[in-house]
């Protein structure tokens, strides 16, 4: 029988980066890698990480509470709860949560490759080093993702 996973409401893997929770409900070991889920909650008036591309995967955000505004080349799309956003490879994109109240998004991984991304940050933040663009830009470059300055 294959291995089920069930994650309670305060179960799962608690990464703590800045004012970003992301909590890891699925890393893949379930789905064969097929599929990595987190929970990410945004503080108010948190800037998400630089605009990027990533290569090899696609990425969904669920907007379960607040508002959230995900930028997409330079259009902003203002994504109140229950919107959904998918993010094809290639596709230049960031978030923020410029509101007063905390925004919480399920964000899925397909192939769930990036979810070590998280973890290899909080494993930079406890080995001292600043948690800042550059080191978050160098950190994303292992999986596939570049920043993105161009929106053709």
């Amino acid at each position: 029988m294959n291995e089920v996973s069930v994650v309670g409401p305060d179960d799962g893997e608690s990464i703590q980066l800045g004012p970003v929770t992301m909590r890891i409900l699925e890393d893949g070991s379930t789905t064969g890698h097929r599929l990595g889920i987190g929970e990410i909650t945004l503080a108010p008036h948190t800037q998400g990480p630089p605009q990027h591309r990533h290569a090899q995967h696609d990425e969904g955000f669920y907007v379960v509470s607040g508002i959230v505004h995900f930028t997409i080349g330079e259009i902003v799309h203002v994504a109140p709860a229950g919107t959904l956003a998918m993010i094809p490879p290639g596709a230049p994109h960031t978030f923020a949560n410029p509101g007063d109240e905390p925004a919480v998004m399920i964000n899925t991984f397909t192939p769930d490759l990036f979810v070590q991304y998280f973890r290899d940050l909080r494993d930079m933040i406890a080995g001292g080093r600043e948690f800042n663009t550059e080191s978050t830009i160098e950190t994303m470059s292992r999986y596939g993702t570049v920043p993105a300055t161009d929106y053709a």
